[in-house]
């Protein structure tokens, strides 16, 4: 048997578990920022794929974390979420790390991960993922712009999204944008938190950019920041005393890593 074979077979062992929806939760799902969920009409769709790419490869990190708490907002039910990675994924940027998973909202104890050898595996797990309509998310993780993640199979994909109702995530690391089937595209990069009361430490901050939207919204841009407490996005309330620049060609470093490197 196949090394994809294998990876279908263990996949469709973990969706025959989880019990089937119990109720209606709605054609779309929010981040929890007003002002990006009323661009996108109430929320981002359900039943639709949702690119998400990582600005520079050094914003892993970041696009991770904003799949992971879109995921998480879209599993607000506890339905369980399935991220399905690349071999080479892993290896490049380490395991799925657990604390960082949870501090975004998403319960490592409702994911399911798969790994795929290759691309292809990938996206067929994915669309096997997507048809199953208890989940609450389906994350996608191929790595790179590989010559199987094509218009059609993006369409493909779509078309599960939009049969069973559950959302999928596209998450592109060292990729590059190009045309699909999306319902929106996302670019993510890491941004500077900001401390709280007694220099606590303040909460994860993205900034994101709307690449591609069916009705043509794309271009703008937010900086979020992610509330714990609450498990949502918000933009950052104005500040009341200045802040020290970062040294100029210093990247930020994100607060939150939801990728950790192993080995």
């Amino acid at each position: 048997m196949s090394a994809v074979q294998d990876t279908l077979q263990a996949l469709r062992r973990s969706i025959a578990a989880i019990e089937p929806a119990a109720s209606e939760t709605g054609r779309r799902f929010t981040c929890g920022a007003p002002a990006v969920d009323g661009l996108l009409g109430g929320g981002f769709l359900r039943a639709a794929v949702h690119e998400i790419f990582a600005h520079e490869e050094a914003d892993a990190g970041a696009a991770a974390g904003l799949a992971a708490a879109l995921a998480a907002r879209a599993a607000a039910d506890d339905r369980r979420v399935v991220w399905v990675r690349q071999g080479f994924s892993v290896a490049e940027t380490g395991a799925l790390h657990a604390p960082g998973l949870a501090a975004l909202g998403l319960d490592p104890g409702l994911l399911v991960v798969v790994t795929g050898p290759d691309a292809t595996c990938v996206l067929q797990a994915g669309a096997e993922a997507l048809r199953c309509p208890a989940l609450g998310a389906v994350v996608i993780e191929p790595w790179g712009d590989p010559k199987s993640l094509d218009l059609t199979a993006s369409r493909r994909l779509a078309l599960a999204a939009e049969q069973s109702g559950v959302p999928a995530l596209l998450l592109r690391i060292a990729a590059t944008p190009r045309p699909s089937a999306a319902a929106t595209r996302w670019s993510a990069a890491a941004a500077p938190s900001r401390p709280l009361a007694a220099n606590a430490p303040g909460h994860p901050a993205f900034d994101i950019t709307l690449l591609r939207h069916r009705a043509g919204l794309e271009g703008r841009r937010w900086r979020l920041e992610w509330h714990r407490e609450h498990r949502l996005f918000r933009e950052p309330a104005p500040l009341s005393r200045p802040v020290v620049p970062l040294p100029a060609g210093r990247p930020a470093a994100p607060d939150l890593a939801p990728l950790a490197r192993t080995g």
